[in-house]
């Protein structure tokens, strides 16, 4: 069993002056990768309006299937015009890990 994790960090555009602006931006985000049957949610930088830190967590049987997923989520956040992605914090994690 291999586990993924990713988290990306998102500038905003500058028209997400409130939280609620900045839902408008983050749940169709989180929506779409949601799609590729993973866990996804808003985990970091909840306060700051023009930023956002999207978390996803794949299981797969397979090391690559976890990258490929991954690598699609990254593709899929990359791609949206309305934000930029700063960075992206990548693990993989296997079952001789500890």
């Amino acid at each position: 069993m291999y586990t993924g994790t990713a988290q990306f960090d998102l500038l905003l555009p500058g028209d997400s002056r409130s939280l609620k602006a900045k839902r408008s931006y983050v749940r169709p985000i989180v929506a779409a990768l949601r799609r590729f049957e993973v866990s996804a949610a808003e985990v970091g930088a909840l306060d700051l309006h023009g930023r956002a830190e999207i978390g996803v967590a794949v299981v797969a049987a397979e090391a690559a299937h976890v990258r490929e997923v991954l690598d699609s989520c990254e593709r899929l956040v990359a791609a949206r015009p309305e934000t930029e992605l700063l960075s992206v914090r990548r693990r993989l994690y296997g079952a001789d890990d500890d």
